[in-house]
């Protein structure tokens, strides 16, 4: 039987990249999948599809995490569509750098917003329909340890994810909800296609650095979310684990 038959999982954005290949593996093993995007309708459109196609159950769902109504419609959609609710994936972020002398508040708080505050509102309106025992998945990033030049306010908002999970594993134990974030190194998504990053001299200096030599891909860090949202990490929760190829 497929390791997470009978469940239901909630993926925030995830019409791209890391989301979208999570959304897929757990509806590969059997979950529902609720896929939310916010601004790219048609690529969450297509992951559906595709879902669907292999033989999978998903739901479609747009919004804003940084709102709470919309937090609570992205849980209640999990509901209406599939009845419980057993696997949040937080993957929602935005990331943009700059030195110091370049950070503006508007920078700063899109990224918080989107980043901590979407995490906190999704995982709040979820954790009032997650059933005994779900797990809860953040994304967060290795970039928390490599702390790099230019990158004050993203690293922050993930150093703040790391934060929220360990307390959130013990608000949420006394249910047997598991919470543990997953920290991605690099890794060649959409995003680092239209910024400019793939092929980089940033990303050949970081594959220089990755001990496994290679970028990593969205299916590396999807098969590590399937194995947290199973029973096969059912021992397993207030961890960070790194997903680098060694990076760190």
């Amino acid at each position: 039987m497929a390791k997470l038959e009978g469940k239901v999982a909630l993926v925030t954005g995830a019409s791209k990249g890391i989301g979208a290949a999570i959304a897929k593996a757990l509806a590969a093993e059997g979950a529902a999948v609720v896929v939310t995007y916010a601004s790219s309708q048609s690529a969450a459109e297509q992951v559906v599809a595709a879902i669907r196609q292999a033989g999978g159950r998903a739901a479609l769902v747009g919004g804003d995490v940084t709102k709470a109504a919309d937090a609570e419609k992205f849980a209640q959609t999990a509901i209406d569509e599939f009845g419980r609710l057993d696997i949040l994936v937080n993957n929602s972020g935005v990331y943009a750098f700059g030195a110091i002398e370049e950070i503006a508040e508007e920078e700063f708080h899109r990224q918080f917003n989107t980043n901590v505050l979407g995490l906190l509102l999704v995982t709040q309106a979820a954790s009032r329909h997650l059933s005994d025992g779900a797990s809860v998945i953040n994304i967060s990033s290795s970039i928390t340890t490599l702390l790099p030049p230019a990158t004050a306010i993203y690293s922050g908002t993930k150093g703040a994810v790391d934060a929220i999970s360990g307390v959130l594993a013990k608000e949420l134990a006394p249910r047997k909800i598991r919470v543990n974030a997953i920290k991605p190194g690099y890794t060649e998504t959409e995003g680092t296609h239209s910024g400019g990053i793939t092929g980089s001299d940033m990303e050949k200096n970081l594959v220089a650095m990755t001990p496994l030599g290679r970028a990593g891909q969205p299916d590396d860090i999807a098969d590590v979310a399937v194995f947290l949202a199973s029973d096969d990490s059912r021992w397993i929760t207030g961890e960070h684990l790194t997903v680098s190829g060694g990076l760190s």
